[in-house]
């Protein structure tokens, strides 16, 4: 069964719509992070359920990433996509009711409840569109310029809920950030066409997921690059800039792993769409995804020895350029060699896999580091990569009989 390719004019306006709707959808995921610690205090929320509201949204998708898959294979794209842009949209407005909720706590959970059943939607459609409407030779830099969309929202959010709360209100930062979200809903339901066509969609049940080998594979090393890099790195880095006495610029230890996070969310914003790129060349998707992943690889071990503001800053640079570049390659290699009409539930797959990678790098890194030290945490992290290559290579080999994603039993154009 083909995939709906429209013409490359129609095939961009489709993908940068996605860009600019999952880009402005964002913005409510990482607003309420650098509001709602503060706000937990003067609001009557204890420290644990401040914790557990912002990782509801997270812990919500684990759990609506497979039926949303689902249902993107049986009713299509479209639909799903629209509707839960609008529900974030709604989601965000609700952290606006809270705010004068007389018990807001239960407003924010059921707020980062609805987030999270959107953003399962929003996820699992844009990477499907993407591979829907792209050709062997436009899928990577496709996938790699989504992937940014769906990553680059959540910083900017951060920053619009510091700087608008400080510099007019809490509430003037939220409203403006549901105001993007609806803005994202009305792009898309203007510009996103259905392309899960007809012949691409399937009657399967709402909790059946991908369990093939490819999918399994991308989706493990995708569980494999979140628990380095969001879980492990993200969560113990404000710790490491302290014990090493790593400061910038006058900031204490959350300052400057502030922005040492945000270097390496810049690098990987740079080579999402290279990475991407190189991958639809003649070069392919694995040798990019290697050499990527020896990126990566470098970046760890650097980390390890960090004990100087240069060789910590090459090191973010480069894990984060590892993570960036490995993002379009991986997602487009899904999609050679997924069939169109599984595709929505490979994609789901592939997020359950990088949500359960993602939540569970904090839990195993925070006490390793207080037992026995970062070293130990950082050379698992710098071994992810190199497992994630055995594993690329092997499978590959397997599916296709050649290192080449793109062998004759690749889904047609």
């Amino acid at each position: 069964m083909g995939r709906f390719v429209p013409e490359r004019s129609g095939s961009r306006t489709v993908v940068l719509a996605v860009i600019a709707s999952t880009f402005f959808v964002g913005f409510g995921g990482g607003v309420v992070f650098p509001i709602l610690p503060n706000l937990g205090a003067l609001l009557g929320i204890s420290p644990f359920v401040v914790g557990l509201i912002l990782s509801a949204n997270r812990i919500t998708r684990i759990v609506a990433n497979a039926p949303a898959g689902s249902l993107i294979d049986r009713a299509g794209t479209r639909t799903p996509f629209v509707v839960g842009l609008f529900v974030e949209g709604l989601a965000t407005m609700g952290y606006v009711v809270a705010l004068d909720a007389s018990a807001p706590a239960p407003v924010f959970l059921l707020a980062r409840v609805l987030w999270g059943i959107g953003s399962a939607l929003v996820f699992a459609t844009a990477y499907t569109i993407a591979a829907d409407v792209s050709t062997a030779d436009t899928r990577g830099a496709n996938m790699g310029v989504v992937r940014g969309g769906i990553t680059l929202g959540f910083p900017v959010g951060l920053l619009l809920g510091g700087i608008v709360s400080d510099l007019y209100s809490v509430t003037a930062a939220f409203v403006l950030a549901a105001g993007f979200a609806m803005l994202a809903g009305g792009i898309a339901y203007r510009l996103v066409p259905e392309t899960h066509v007809d012949g691409t969609r399937e009657n399967v049940a709402p909790w059946e997921i991908e369990r093939s080998a490819t999918t399994l594979t991308v989706g493990l090393v995708n569980f494999g690059l979140y628990f380095a890099y969001l879980g492990a790195l993200f969560s113990t880095l404000v710790l490491l800039v302290d014990a090493r006495n790593l400061l910038v610029w006058g900031y204490g230890p959350q300052g400057t792993s502030g922005l040492f996070m945000g270097l390496t969310v810049a690098a990987a914003s740079v080579f999402m769409l290279g990475g991407g790129k190189l991958s639809d060349g003649d070069t392919g998707r694995l040798p990019v995804l290697l050499a990527f992943l020896a990126v990566s690889f470098a970046g760890f071990v650097a980390l390890v020895f960090a004990q100087s503001l240069p060789v910590l800053v090459l090191s973010c640079l480069f894990i984060g350029a590892g993570q960036g570049g490995t993002s379009g390659p991986l997602i487009a290699l899904l999609a050679d060699l997924t069939p169109a009409e599984r595709m929505g539930r490979a994609t789901a797959t592939n997020n359950v896999l990088g949500d359960f990678g993602g939540a569970l790098g904090p839990l195993v890194s925070l006490p390793v580091v207080d037992t026995l030290g970062f070293v130990p945490v950082y050379v698992t992290c710098a071994v992810v990569p190199l497992a994630a290559a055995v594993l690329l290579v092997g499978s590959i080999y397997g599916e296709t009989g050649a290192l080449s994603s793109l062998a004759e039993n690749a889904p047609p154009e």
